[in-house]
């Protein structure tokens, strides 16, 4: 291992076929594609100097770019179902020298497919390398589990003897193989061409956060687990270049109230308006979008002086024409919403955001969840994310008060 501070190489390889689940590594886990959440976590270990992405489709080599990954275009004979993930780390490898002009020291195998990977499970199975404890290393979890085998004769047990059953306080556990990243010493790889080679650690990751996807199930568990294992990100000024705004459930509180004649009223939030306001005058461009052809969504966009598109069918499309007129990335947008009508547009943009009243199923594909419900500020509490709790603007004058 040199001296200097090595080169430690991640690989993700994404292909962009999947029978289970299609276009998988694409698929948003909290708002998030898998393919970016695998990027995300070997950026954020202070061990990984480079991620490269091997993958055989432009859509996936796009991602890993927008997250700030290299993407290797993987050739078409180490792209079929029998293709190894080891020929495209060696690939990868072959294809990072080439272009860098140096060689890795240390090669990490990361699989997208687990999307609760931590930055600090990365780092500690590269470190294992690094520092020489060992050549090969990888996560693993604890288990307890009393493991069977069918046999002719019956039921065996695998790890335990059937007739002796201890409590699980005096067993020692195994360990399960998680699959998620894999360590080695790039020269020993490149000799034997496989994961695990020489001395070989385990590094301990918590249980509740193994999650395989390998079918449509396991998407949605890993959805539904998300706001329960992800780390609370909240964006700030600096990720988005403009905000979207649904309306119905949103800004209001998904009620509506009905007059004698028919007309309808609801109820909008002043702190709602302070955010509006607030993000106007720092410069974000805004628009409320909605399915609704309602006059009190124009007349409220009225009221808070952005533009609005409303009696909207394909609410993602109208976003998407948007965006391209204002020369805005989608990836680039925060755009908050209530219900499953919202959900295309959480798969167009960078920031879909929550209402925390909003539908489970938003609550899931979200990035992001506000604390306040809709219609009670919510919009003021993305504001306040965005520009700081203080809203970051000149502060408004104190009403005038007469003498007493």
């Amino acid at each position: 291992m040199p001296t200097d501070t090595p080169t430690v190489l991640a690989v993700i390889p994404a292909r962009g076929g999947s029978k289970g689940v299609p276009a998988k590594n694409l698929a948003p886990v909290a708002g998030i594609p898998l393919v970016g959440r695998a990027v995300r976590a070997c950026l954020g270990a202070p061990e990984v100097t480079d991620v490269v992405v091997s993958t055989d489709d432009q859509a996936i080599a796009d991602a890993a770019r927008a997250f700030g990954a290299e993407a290797v275009r993987r050739p078409a004979e180490l792209s079929g179902d029998t293709a190894t993930s080891e020929s495209a780390v060696l690939h990868a490898m072959d294809a990072f020298e080439a272009a860098h002009g140096r060689a890795a020291d240390v090669v990490l195998l990361v699989q997208c497919t687990s999307p609760f990977l931590t930055a600090a499970e990365v780092a500690e199975t590269a470190r294992r390398i690094t520092e020489g404890a060992a050549d090969t290393a990888f996560t693993a979890a604890p288990s307890h589990g009393f493991l069977w085998r069918e046999t002719d004769g019956g039921a065996t047990g695998v790890n335990h003897d059937k007739a002796h059953r201890p409590r699980r306080q005096d067993r020692e556990p195994e360990y399960l193989e998680t699959g998620a990243v894999y360590a080695m010493a790039a020269e020993g790889f490149r000799t034997h061409r496989h994961r695990f080679f020489g001395r070989t650690e385990f590094v301990v990751t918590d249980p509740a956060r193994v999650q395989e996807i390998d079918d449509p199930h396991d998407l949605a568990r890993a959805r539904a687990l998300a706001p329960l294992l992800d780390d609370p990100v909240t964006p700030r000024l600096a990720d988005v270049d403009a905000v979207v705004l649904d309306f119905d459930g949103t800004q209001t509180d998904d009620r509506v109230h009905i007059d004698a004649d028919g007309r309808e009223f609801v109820s909008v939030h002043r702190g709602d308006g302070l955010g509006i306001a607030a993000l106007r005058k720092a410069g974000v461009p805004l628009l409320i979008l909605s399915t609704e052809q309602n006059p009190v969504v124009a007349a409220r966009a009225r009221k808070l002086r952005i533009p609005v598109l409303h009696g909207v069918d394909r609410k993602d499309l109208a976003l998407k024409q948007w965006c391209d007129e204002q020369g805005i990335d989608p990836q680039r947008v925060l755009y908050a919403g209530n219900d499953v009508n919202d959900l295309p547009c959480f798969h167009l943009v960078g920031w879909p955001v929550a209402v925390g009243s909003a539908h489970d199923s938003v609550r899931a594909a979200a990035r992001a969840v506000t604390d306040t419900p809709g219609g009670s500020g919510a919009i003021r509490e993305i504001a306040a994310w965005l520009l700081g709790p203080e809203l970051r603007i000149p502060e408004f004058p104190e009403p005038h008060t007469p003498d007493a």
